[in-house]
């Protein structure tokens, strides 16, 4: 029976064949994203794998070995807005641990970069970037120690002494495998939360796959009503159900397995370009979108195992009887109650507006649950909205063409919405997006740049750490105006009797004392009250990096002399805001004072801001290929449903009926629950975006740009497009041939 049900899947004719290609292809497009994305998550791991070993100098870690200490002292820079991470080690004994990607541990006056890192250095001026690096360049870091190609990391060797004194540096004789019981500061690997992205690209891929299952969905109703009538001749001559269940399955199997096949192709033939999208804000590895076995076999199998379910599933509505008589059962019309996932999610969201949770694992709990539930209550909800909007249009028309369309979609919405879920759920998803990203890219002046900081570089000591020098050298000084771009330097004083503090001001949290002369060359950060020649400025006002020009800061009661004699906390420099003139200001202060970081506006965002683009990108990912998708699963819905519905039509036909009311009929029949449940979907992507904006971030909504609303309005308008691309096979398969009893 099986052999039997091979020869009739594939002896069908052209339309049979056709049928075929279609279901293999899109059951192909549907198992080489899921492959992409099972390897996209793979790969997260292996990332986070590769940068645990820069966490060795936790003060967590409690793993030993009997070698020599490895003096160890990890650390973060930046260029242009790029991090850097740096790792300064010193050997005490031939048995100290080695680094991976190095053969040795670095000796004092030498350093190893990684192949991004390596190509920056050669393309920048040493007085920018390569300065900060005492020594030279020995060779280049190997892949084990990179998360990604993009990484800018550097080792540099050291003596033990220059190491001993640096805070926060220690000796391990281990190197990290795993990641450390506990941060404080000291893990400057901790990656990409797994977790967090698993759950980000989950969301994706259901976002993705599901227009695709609706696409298989709609291709395996392509000749339904023909093959009813082929089941039927079949009982007629002795099939039993059983027998006519099995070739049905085979039918819809050999189309998965194809389709399952062509499918790992596709994902082989994706690698390349999934690895260049950063999802987790760098490249991946190529090597690193892999599947694991069990991944691999279960999909195989999965996937066409799946196919014969559904198959068995869709004759449960189909009986044919032995005499030839195929009836379908009429579906009752769906209830009011299919709103309820809708309106749950949308309740949970809008329940934490004020109850903002206090975890990250009690966060991604409520927000992305009341996003899921959201998303499957637009699907489930989607035939009952378009039964209701059909039956108000029908209620309030008397056009032909209109009541026909109508009065279908009303008898069985689930039909009618089925083409169209896929494009509804992926507006949805990229409207919620767009507005979350852009919202917080409005609001985060870090991200975006304050347009008055933007000039700044700030070095120093925090507001719990010691003062950085007792004083700047003069060359320091001199060098860092003879900087090109240079505009104006401002020296944030010790404050150690607590000098023009506010009444209660917490201890270590005094103003700094700054002179008014200094203050005057760097307008951004304040000003001082007239006659006044020191000024009390909060340290925050420095490391904030926020524009502070119209705060007048109160005098401190000491001379300049005094002040100037004190201890140093922080160097306050502004530039033209050029690259070359804010990192040669950067090298120079972090040549002079290493164990302090110099930051600017760009570097305080810049995690955030890559993130932000990888998660951009994704949107882009899901607009770009689930509108297409469901373009597809329209057009053959409808294709589908002309087919199946021919007889009808061509005697409408025989009877009068113009063959432009036809067309006009099967137009509204795929427009009406488009656009209908569009509308809603996009005001929920609306309505889900401002609560959770309120609710995590304390944000109100920003509406999107102009490209938002054309990127949707072209979308439709190409989904009505593909609609009316179907409308001429109306005459062809209308014909008065197609009037005949089969």
């Amino acid at each position: 029976m099986i052999a039997f049900a091979l020869r009739l899947a594939v002896s069908g004719g052209r339309e049979a064949l056709a049928r075929l290609a279609v279901i293999a292809a899109a059951v192909a497009i549907g198992v080489g994203l899921l492959l992409s994305t099972l390897a996209s998550i793979n790969a997260v791991g292996q990332a986070n794998d590769r940068a645990v070993w820069t966490n060795s100098g936790a003060a967590s870690r409690t793993e030993t070995a009997p070698v020599d200490p490895l003096r160890w002292w990890a650390h973060g820079d930046y260029y242009d807005g790029e991090q850097i991470l740096r790792v300064d080690v010193a050997a005490t004994g031939p048995t100290a641990p080695v680094p991976p990607g190095l053969d040795a541990v670095p000796a004092p006056g030498e350093y190893y970069v990684s192949p991004a890192l390596a190509e920056l250095l050669r393309r920048t001026p040493a007085g920018e970037l390569g300065d900060r690096f005492p020594g030279r360049p020995a060779g280049v870091l190997g892949d084990a120690a990179l998360p990604s190609p993009d990484s800018l990391f550097v080792v540099v060797g050291r003596t033990a002494a220059e190491i001993a004194t640096v805070p926060g540096a220690r000796e391990v004789t281990t190197i990290a495998t795993a990641l450390p019981p506990s941060c404080d500061d000291d893990c400057p690997g901790q990656g990409t939360r797994g977790d967090a992205m698993t759950l980000i690209l989950s969301v994706v891929a259901g976002a993705l796959i599901f227009p695709v299952v609706v696409f298989i969905g709609t291709a395996t109703r392509l000749s339904a009503a023909t093959r009813e009538q082929r089941y039927a001749a079949m009982r007629l001559v002795g099939a039993t159900p059983g027998q006519i269940a099995l070739i049905s399955a085979v039918e819809s199997t050999v189309a998965a397995a194809v389709g399952t096949v062509l499918g790992f192709g596709l994902h082989l033939a994706l690698r390349p370009l999934v690895a260049t999208v950063p999802f987790t804000g760098d490249r991946f590895f190529l090597d690193d979108l892999t599947l694991t076995p069990l991944q691999a076999v279960a999909v195989a199998v999965g996937v066409p195992v799946a196919a014969a379910v559904a198959a068995r599933l869709a004759l449960r509505r189909v009986t044919v009887s032995p005499l030839g008589v195929t009836r379908r059962v009429t579906p009752g019309p769906p209830t009011y109650w299919r709103l309820v996932p809708l309106v749950a999610g949308l309740a949970e969201l809008g329940f934490f507006v004020n109850r903002h949770p206090d975890t990250t694992d009690q966060q991604t709990a409520a927000y992305l649950t009341g996003f899921l539930l959201i998303m499957l209550g637009l699907v489930v909800a989607g035939p009952w909205l378009t039964m209701v909007a059909a039956r108000a249009v029908a209620a309030r028309t008397s056009r032909p063409a209109t009541l026909i369309a109508v009065r279908r979609l009303a008898d069985d919405p689930k039909a009618g919405f089925r083409s169209v879920a896929g494009l509804v759920l992926a507006l949805f998803v990229t409207t919620a997006t767009v507005c979350i990203i852009g919202t917080i890219n409005e609001n985060r002046g870090a991200l975006s740049g304050d347009p008055q900081t933007r000039v700044v570089v700030e070095h120093g000591a925090m507001v719990d750490e010691p003062p950085m020098t007792d004083a700047l050298p003069e060359r320091l000084l001199a060098d860092l105006r003879a900087v090109p771009g240079f505009r104006g330097l401002t020296v944030g004083h010790d404050n150690p009797r607590a000098l023009g503090a506010e009444p209660g001001e917490r201890p270590g949290f005094s103003p700094s004392l700054v002179l008014c002369g200094d203050l005057a060359q760097t307008p951004v950060a304040g000003h001082c009250p007239a006659g006044a020649s020191v000024a009390g400025v909060p340290q925050w006002a420095f490391l904030d990096l926020r524009s502070n020009a119209a705060h007048e800061w109160p005098a401190a009661p000491v001379s300049a002399e005094e002040a100037a004699a004190l201890p140093v906390r922080n160097v306050y420099v502004t530039t033209d805001g050029s690259v070359a003139a804010m990192e040669r200001t950067r090298t120079l202060l972090t040549e002079a004072y290493p164990q302090y970081r110099a930051r600017t506006v760009g570097d305080w965002g810049s995690s955030q801001q890559k993130q932000l683009a990888g998660w951009r990108q994704l949107a882009n990912v899901v607009l770009l290929t689930t509108l297409p998708i469901a373009g597809c699963s329209l057009a053959v819905s409808v294709v589908a449903g002309l087919s199946d519905r021919r007889r009808p039509f061509a005697m409408l036909r025989l009877t009068g009926a113009p063959l432009g009311l036809l067309r006009r009929v099967v137009g509204l029949e795929s427009a009406l629950p488009l656009l209908v449940v569009s509308v809603i979907a996009t005001g929920t992507g609306f309505g889900a975006a401002a609560m959770f904006l309120r609710s995590q971030m304390h944000y109100a909504l920003v509406s999107p740009g102009v490209v938002y609303f054309a990127l949707v309005a072209l979308g439709l308008a190409a989904s009505l497009g593909i609609i009316a691309s179907t409308l001429p096979l109306l005459r062809r398969l209308t014909g008065p041939e197609a009037a005949r009893n089969g």
